[in-house]
């Protein structure tokens, strides 16, 4: 570690949480079904990711960083709120919808003084009441929910995902401020991730120049499928077959972080912004071949499942002069942890006791403690984890992980630890029994409040697969 390094995280240390600046700026961008060992910075030989490299030297990188869930409209679900998916029916891709008695990042920040912008993928409702990309079976009016009705003031979404180049859609349009723009809109050319940039600087600008506080929120496509790379990233990559579109559209997305980074420089506001990068899932397909070439770092399992491979991703954090430059964070983090962690720069309090099942990841990430308190829990058809310590437990098999000494999750050492797999049991049944009050409506005073599904309870029978 460099004497730069030490000197800024004993200044993070001494100084704590109160030194920093009381509406700093909030970037979040998530790429889709990016896999842990998909960037420069998490060791991948092939994948040209100068610009998130940079960004790993000049901040925080969190190498044991967990998606909220196992596919992508979950874990958006949880960056917005700061609470598990099965609490407000997001059970899988495509099935329910982030409901308006939900407390979210952006209904926050606006209370406190923060325009708010939304860019790219959306995937946590409809957009339309009569049209969804994944036709009636979605239920478009029941699951209505675009974020200029969850208090963005501007917005450029897409349902679901397109494909990542030349992304205009008929059946799947672009949404600007509502309004669906025709597939053959010229603004919609070329890469999927700068066609979306190209919302978000003008957004986030306006604030700078009014002297606003903002919230961006920049969820990339790629490399989701359909996937494809352009022209120039394909010469990047020649020689590696079809894989090429999977690394060459990776790279469109790495300068498009590139940019937004640069841009917060030139405004001279890159000192007041928070900026996360994360993915919502492992990679997709069931190994690494062809256009679905993405990587595990020799996590087990991908996309769809409860291990690693499917919900640990690459993530950073940056924020110049209060996060220490190139410095390692090894706790477990998860995006639950977004909310409660922005809540509490800004000094918001929860109107109400509904549950919050992040916490503040600051004390972590700037050095103060390397302890986390509060258990990490998933759940998808079939099967339930739990996270805490450096233990995890996986239900219903009964397995136990020692993920300190164990990287692939190799060796069931529950035998070993019977105590511990009776306390962590308990536990995790115990946010289950509760996410089950949530989903009823318990935490809201609204009577009008109805779930949209039922509650999918633990056990059940194997759900169509998802191509979220």
């Amino acid at each position: 570690m460099s004497k730069n390094t030490i000197c800024g995280l004993i200044v993070a240390i001494m100084t704590g949480v109160g030194a920093f600046a009381e509406k700093p700026n909030i970037i979040l961008m998530m790429a889709d079904d990016l896999g842990y060992g998909d960037t420069g910075f998490n060791g991948n030989q092939i994948i040209k990711t100068p610009h998130l490299d940079k960004m790993a030297e000049a901040g925080v990188k969190l190498t044991h960083f967990y998606a909220g869930g196992p596919v992508c409209s979950p874990t958006r679900g949880t960056c917005l709120t700061g609470r598990h998916y099965y609490r407000y029916g997001i059970f899988s891709a495509n099935i329910g919808h982030l409901p308006k008695q939900e407390i979210t990042l952006a209904r926050m920040l606006k209370e406190k003084g923060y325009t708010t912008g939304h860019f790219g993928k959306w995937h946590i409702g409809t957009l339309s009441k009569t049209h969804s990309t994944k036709g009636e079976k979605r239920n478009p009016a029941a699951n209505f929910a675009p974020p200029w009705e969850r208090d963005y003031d501007r917005s450029f979404v897409v349902e679901s995902s397109v494909v990542t180049w030349d992304p205009g859609s008929k059946k799947n349009p672009f949404y600007d401020d509502g309004v669906p723009l025709p597939a053959d809109d010229e603004s919609l050319k070329g890469g999927a991730a700068r066609v979306v940039v190209d919302r978000a600087i003008p957004f986030m600008e306006q604030a700078v120049n009014s002297g606003t506080p903002f919230l961006s929120v920049i969820w990339f496509n790629a490399p989701h499928e359909p996937i494809k790379a352009g022209p120039d990233y394909l010469k990047m990559y020649e020689g590696h077959g079809e894989a090429a579109h999977y690394y060459g559209c990776i790279t469109e997305l790495d300068e498009q972080v590139g940019r937004v980074r640069t841009k917060l420089r030139e405004w001279g506001v890159a000192e007041n912004t928070l900026v996360f990068f994360c993915s919502d899932n492992g990679p997709e397909g069931k190994a690494a071949k062809g256009k679905k070439a993405g990587t595990t770092s020799g996590l087990r399992g991908r996309k769809r499942s409860l291990y690693d491979g499917g919900v640990r991703v690459p993530a950073l954090a940056e924020w110049p002069g209060k996060l220490a430059a190139g410095s390692t964070v090894k706790t477990s983090l998860s995006t639950l942890d977004y909310f409660p962690t922005v809540a509490e720069l800004v000094g918001y309090a929860m109107p109400d006791d509904r549950a919050i099942d992040g916490q503040d990841l600051l004390p972590i990430i700037t050095g103060k403690t390397a302890k986390r308190e509060k258990a990490i829990p998933f759940r998808a058809k079939g099967g339930a984890t739990l996270v805490k310590d450096h233990y995890k437990l996986v239900l219903p098999k009964g397995e136990l992980y020692d993920l300190a000494k164990d990287w692939s999750e190799e060796t069931n050492v529950a035998s070993a630890h019977p105590e511990r797999v009776e306390t962590m049991t308990k536990e995790l049944m115990d946010y289950l029994k509760a996410m089950q009050k949530s989903h009823a409506g318990e935490d809201y005073d609204d009577p009008s409040y109805k779930p949209v599904d039922a509650w999918n309870a633990f056990g059940e029978g194997k759900r169509k697969k998802s191509k979220g």
